[in-house]
């Protein structure tokens, strides 16, 4: 009889030590008093670095009508194949050119009614689209890349839509910017309220599309703040700067940061 007492009351005692424990898990790592004393303050940091694209992307598309859809399959498909060969000669790499999509579709002639009739639609024949998306990375040579097309057949061209092969360069040096600057205004507050520094706690991370305007050149990183670059050099004969017709402009690369420090005395 003894035995089982005692059975019973090491179990009872497990079962109360297991919410014991799970609460002690619970609790905060620091009590009120602590995290009065030490205040906590977050800030929201958005850094942008802007840049020139060093891509574009390109849709351009063939069209052929005839009688039949064979027909305008056929003579679309010539065509088709003479605008790839000039884009190929062109130099663009064969991974960036992709079919984007290929259409056939009847078209109709709307005969008017008659007097006492009604109007009616006449098969007159069959169109072919085809329709091919390019990149290029010679964003200095995009007016002799669109008239290379036309020339090549091309019945419509769509574009261009620039864009940065490579954002993870400038990402990093946005981060670095923006945790810079973070620690610099928390720090700012902590001061303002009688502390002496603060420790970072926790650093997340999300997209941005604002921020302190950093401009990036073949030089390196210029601040917004410092006097503008050196314009370029007129365009030479290796060079035609998009051949005045085509403005890249520049892109926007952005991180923003949520920033939470512990002020220290």
């Amino acid at each position: 009889m003894a035995f089982g007492k005692s059975l019973k009351v090491a179990a009872f005692s497990a079962l109360v030590m297991v919410p014991a424990v799970a609460m002690a898990q619970q609790m905060p790592a620091a009590s009120i008093a602590e995290m009065a004393s030490t205040p906590l303050v977050r800030v929201n940091i958005a850094e942008s670095l802007r840049t020139p694209p060093d891509e574009a992307t390109i849709s351009v598309a063939t069209q052929a009508k005839a009688p039949t859809a064979t027909a305008a399959v056929a003579a679309n498909k010539t065509k088709t194949e003479k605008l790839l060969a000039a884009i190929r000669a062109s130099g663009i790499r064969e991974r960036d050119i992709q079919t984007q999509g290929i259409q056939l579709q009847p078209e109709y002639r709307w005969d008017p009614p008659t007097p006492g009739g009604q109007g009616r639609q006449t098969l007159v024949g069959y169109m072919a689209n085809n329709s091919v998306q390019i990149k290029t990375r010679n964003i200095d040579k995009l007016t002799s890349l669109l008239d290379v097309l036309t020339t090549a057949g091309a019945d419509s061209v769509y574009g261009p839509s620039f864009g940065i092969s490579d954002t993870a360069p400038l990402k990093r040096e946005a981060r670095v910017r923006a945790m810079k600057r973070g620690e610099q205004e928390a720090t700012e507050y902590a001061r303002n309220n009688g502390y002496k520094s603060v420790r970072l706690l926790s650093v997340e991370e999300g997209t941005s599309y604002r921020g302190t305007d950093v401009f990036v050149n073949r030089l390196g990183v210029i601040s917004a703040a410092a006097p503008p670059p050196p314009p370029p050099p007129p365009p030479g004969p290796e060079r035609d700067s998009g051949g005045g017709i085509v403005a890249p402009g520049q892109l926007e690369t952005a991180v923003s940061l949520n920033l939470l420090y512990r002020m220290e005395r």
